[in-house]
């Protein structure tokens, strides 16, 4: 083997690590939130979890993603540690299809059909096919797909040009010594595992030792051990991701590590007995590409049938290792950078923030408003803190937000960001509209201001309206109903006829005698603050139908809204359900 060999192989171990990543990011891109929804499925039940990890893995060619993933989710709290166990599991099992996959280039024969099955025949086609997709279509769904073909024609070529360039070693006796230490069990475990932590993927260095299967020299003996340290090694990526996690966090990358680690003892501890019992043949015979996907797909299966029942005695012995304390690192909110990896679980999990904060912003307003008339300062300083929870998602989500954005995100991931960048500021203000409201109602106890019965039953005609509004967009924005949407405009131009009448009515008890200037100033402060809650409604139910149509023109909505038929039977509907009483 000379340096031209060496550098082919170099060469082609930078394409197979390219392809691979190229074809998992394009297979997730082209997942996108349906990986959510996988995993939003999860029970208590293991079996589920685990074949939830092994679909998750599967479509994402990553057993490293899944359980960073994991790790993220159960920080954020969006999973118990129990699930995680059987995820984990289906994860090491879905990671061997890459394994099945990169067997093909082991296919011999003359018949046409094992020629056309191998990937020196189909490759070139892919990789055409896939350029054309990616550079010459502007679909999301289209280019992804291209990734997807130019990935894995990138990840064969790589892996024949590392099997044609350590062909040579074939008839080296170095190189047939080298391995002949691997057969040794704690030496081939030991390398295995270095390999797969410097890489940071078990696939990859499965396939590495797949290429290296073809000089012959790699027996089962030596293949075996080596497979099993690599199952440990996958465990460092999950690892590393949970420093500084909460400790439910750090305890589920422990599940990986322990249930490898375990599942390796079993498995060499039961293939040493039936090699010493048995004298298995197969030992001494050069490994194959497919030998090697065979034995890494039956270590992860034996390994899940024999631990998937002491699921939660994994979950003791994690618990053990990272114990409870008085400092935890979880964060105020469900986001966590390690999702970030994962742009399409990143947009999900920042939409389902974004809707507790918008369900905060609802419940700092109705309690603001039920203080008007009925003061307590108890109530007061708990709206205080609603508002400063809401500074705090708008300041983490958009953080968040910025950050993401600067991954490589679909068309439709960049826009849902942009719509909750926009949303999240609506929100915000109306948590601080919530607060002048309390202030208001803190001047009317302190001053002892009593308004007159027909003010009082206009201004509670008034925030019944602003409830009801506020209630719809919120509703609108967590379920998507583009219907209860289109219903928010109409509410919220009848909540400025009902400030401006509010006002005039207020005017003519002045001139009258019946109310008071001072009485005025906070009538003022409360339709005012009323009012702005309704505005921000409406910008919060326009930029979900735009996001919808495509775009962002919110003005240009309203506008064209006002015009409708359907605009006007609502807005008809809605002024006789808020009809203010007679003066």
């Amino acid at each position: 083997m000379d340096i031209f060999d060496v550098l082919a192989m170099l060469g082609g171990l930078a394409l197979f690590l390219y392809g691979m990543d190229m074809m998992g990011k394009g297979l997730e891109r082209q997942a996108g939130n349906r990986l959510q929804a996988i995993l939003e499925k999860l029970t208590a039940n293991p079996a589920k979890g685990f074949l939830l990890g092994l679909a998750t893995t599967a479509v994402i060619q990553s057993s490293s993603a899944t359980t960073v993933m994991v790790v993220g989710f159960v920080n954020s709290g969006l999973m118990k540690l129990h699930q995680a166990c059987g995820v984990i599991m289906g994860a090491n099992v879905g990671t061997t299809v890459t394994a099945w996959i990169l067997s093909l280039s082991g296919i011999e024969g003359d018949s046409l059909l094992l020629r056309l099955l191998t990937p020196s025949a189909f490759s070139p086609v892919l990789a055409l096919a896939g350029a054309v997709m990616y550079l010459f279509f502007r679909r999301d769904r289209v280019k992804n797909a291209g990734a997807i073909l130019l990935g894995f024609a990138i990840l064969m070529f790589g892996m024949e040009t590392m099997s044609g360039a350590v062909e040579p070693l074939a008839g080296d006796p170095g190189f047939a010594r080298l391995f002949t230490m691997f057969s040794n069990p704690i030496l081939g475990v030991l390398t295995g595992a270095v390999l797969t932590a410097v890489i940071q993927s078990s696939s990859a260095s499965v396939g590495i030792l797949q290429a290296l299967s073809a000089t012959g020299a790699v027996t089962y003996a030596s293949a075996i051990p080596i497979i099993m340290g690599q199952n440990i090694g996958t465990c460092v990526t999950a690892l590393i991701a949970s420093i500084g996690a909460s400790r439910n966090a750090k305890r589920a990358a422990f599940i990986h590590l322990y249930f490898n680690i375990i599942g390796v003892a079993l498995f060499l501890s039961l293939y040493a007995l039936a090699d010493v019992l048995f004298g298995l043949p197969f030992t001494a015979e050069s490994a194959t590409e497919l030998g090697i996907a065979v034995v890494h797909t039956c270590f992860n299966l034996l390994a899940t049938a024999i631990l998937l029942p002491f699921s939660r005695q994994l979950e003791k012995l994690a618990c053990l290792t990272v114990r409870d304390g008085a400092d935890d690192n979880s964060p105020s909110v469900a986001l966590d950078v390690r999702l970030l990896n994962t742009p399409a679980v990143a947009v999900e999990q920042s939409r389902r923030v974004t809707v507790d904060m918008a369900r905060t912003a609802r419940k700092a307003l109705n309690a603001a408003l039920a203080l008007v008339g009925r003061y307590e300062s108890g109530g007061a300083e708990a709206i205080g803190r609603l508002e400063d929870r809401l500074d705090r998602y708008e300041d983490s989500i958009g953080a968040y937000l910025v950050k993401l954005s600067e991954r490589e995100l679909t068309a439709e991931d960049s826009r849902e960001s942009a719509l909750l960048l926009h949303m999240i500021g609506d929100f915000e203000r109306i948590g601080d509209h919530a607060v002048n409201v309390v202030e208001a109602a803190q001047e009317l106890h302190e001053k002892k201001i009593r308004f007159s019965d027909s003010a009082w039953r206009e201004l509670r005609m008034l925030t019944n309206a602003v409830t009801d509004v506020l209630t719809m967009a919120v509703r609108a924005f967590e379920t998507g109903d583009l219907a209860l949407a289109r219903q928010v405009e109409p509410l919220e131009q009848v909540v400025d006829e009902l400030t401006r009448e509010v006002k005039n009515r207020h005017v003519d008890r002045l001139q009258s005698g019946t109310c008071t200037i001072q009485q005025g100033f906070v009538l003022a402060d409360l339709t005012n603050n009323c009012e702005r809650v309704a505005d921000h409604c409406s910008n919060i139910a326009a930029a979900l139908i735009e996001h919808a149509q495509g775009g962002f023109e919110m003005h240009g909505y309203t506008g064209r809204a006002a015009a409708s038929a359907d605009f006007q039977a609502s807005f008809d509907a809605f002024q006789g359900k808020y009809r203010l009483p007679d003066a």
